[in-house]
């Protein structure tokens, strides 16, 4: 399960993305914003964050306009590892290296295709489980 949320600069591209998810079946759960209309991005960075560590879903993505509010918001909550991606190169290796459970996008800086494109490497993209990794991953929940 794919818990996803985004303030209202993030809205259309999560819309995509939530097409995305639905024609290549993975379940979801849409944590909001539900229009445009100007919110709080720490709300709904939160709630998908929360709900990535405490285990009710697998991994969360999470949408402002740069990508930039809403990852801090995620971040920090105990056991996330959010990371801000605009190329797919640092999707994949975010998931390698770091593991990260969370991923920003910026709505407002990349298309939709680009999007799509990062949000399936980081879907796709498992742990390397490599012991410097995980050594590395291990000293983050440590901090």
């Amino acid at each position: 399960m794919i818990a996803i949320g985004c303030d209202h600069g993030g809205y259309d591209l999560k819309v995509k993305v939530i097409e995305y998810l639905k024609e290549k079946k993975i379940d979801f759960k849409d944590m909001g914003c539900d229009s445009k209309a100007s919110v709080d991005y720490p709300v709904y960075g939160h709630a998908v964050a929360k709900a990535v560590a405490d285990g009710s879903c697998e991994k969360g993505i999470v949408i402002c306009t740069t990508g930039i509010g809403i990852s801090i918001a995620a971040n920090k909550v105990p056991g996330i590892r959010c990371a801000l991606c605009a190329d797919t190169l640092s999707a994949k290796m975010t998931r390698l290296h770091n593991d990260a459970n969370v991923l920003a996008l910026g709505g407002g800086m990349i298309g939709t295709n680009l999007a799509l494109d990062i949000v399936e490497t980081f879907l796709n993209t498992p742990f390397s489980e490599e012991e410097k990794h995980q050594r590395r991953v291990n000293l983050l929940e440590q901090v």
